[in-house]
């Protein structure tokens, strides 16, 4: 099995906070978004290689961090040649992307970089596993539906499967969102270059998902822990309050 990180993304709506430093390498709770996913991660077991998808444009940023960074898992960086928001992949274009220039044939751990959560990774890759070769992600109750909207929204049935899928919806059918944390089964890989001959957008992962739920039949998995949104500046200081307080509170 390998991870795959999504990091080779703009953040405009962050700016000017990434507008020279990709939100990835943020720092929250004294240390980047991206060492906080490597500690989930590093719990992991069977996971044989971690891949971090960049861009050009903070590619050397990432190498540095890189080599003052340690892991207990091989950390290779991808650079995906975009070099800003107009000629960028999309996150689906980027989990493309690495399949087919780093050959990748293994069951894939896909994460968001901006993934801020202290639910237990491991326990959501064992569940996957028993549900190969079928997909599962992993979702969170908002309990806001005015705020659903910002949000993939899902909708699970019968033993948590995946029943609907909207990409951030007017009118929401409920208030789970879809975290970006997905588990392939290598059997599903090859529904991704299906995906991209189709024209499909290669934007959010949800998109994807929408179009698989079609074919395959997949699964939610329910995080019981604490998930920080931080899509814009104002909700990144409020997480990285709430993480501090959190911290202290332990």
């Amino acid at each position: 099995m390998k991870a795959l990180i999504l990091a080779a993304g703009y953040a405009t709506r962050l700016y000017p906070l990434t507008k020279d430093r990709p939100k990835p390498l943020l720092e929250i709770g004294g240390k980047a978004v991206l060492e906080h996913i490597l500690d989930h991660l590093s719990a992991v077991d069977g996971l044989s290689q971690v891949l971090i998808v960049v861009n050009q444009k903070f590619y050397s940023q990432f190498e540095k961090w890189r080599a003052g960074t340690r892991s207990v898992q091989e950390i290779l960086l991808v650079n995906d040649g975009s070099t800003h928001e107009e000629n960028r992949l999309g996150a689906v274009g980027d989990i493309a992307f690495c399949l087919k220039t780093e050959k990748i044939t293994d069951d894939l751990l896909v994460i968001a970089g901006d993934n801020l959560f202290d639910c237990d990774l491991r326990s959501f890759v064992v569940s996957a596993q028993k549900k190969s070769p079928f997909c599962s992600m992993m979702v969170y109750d908002i309990k806001d539906f005015s705020l659903a909207s910002h949000y993939g929204i899902v909708g699970l049935g019968r033993e948590n499967r995946l029943i609907s899928f909207e990409e951030k919806p007017k009118k929401p059918s409920s208030t789970l969102a879809a975290m970006g944390v997905y588990y392939f089964p290598k059997q599903v890989l090859a529904y991704f270059d299906r995906y991209l001959k189709g024209g499909s957008p290669l934007d959010a992962p949800g998109f994807f998902i929408r179009w698989l739920q079609q074919k395959e039949t997949i699964y939610g998995y329910p995080c019981e822990g604490v998930w920080y949104d931080i899509g814009d500046s104002v909700s990144y200081r409020r997480a990285a309050e709430k993480f501090e307080l959190k911290k202290e509170k332990r």
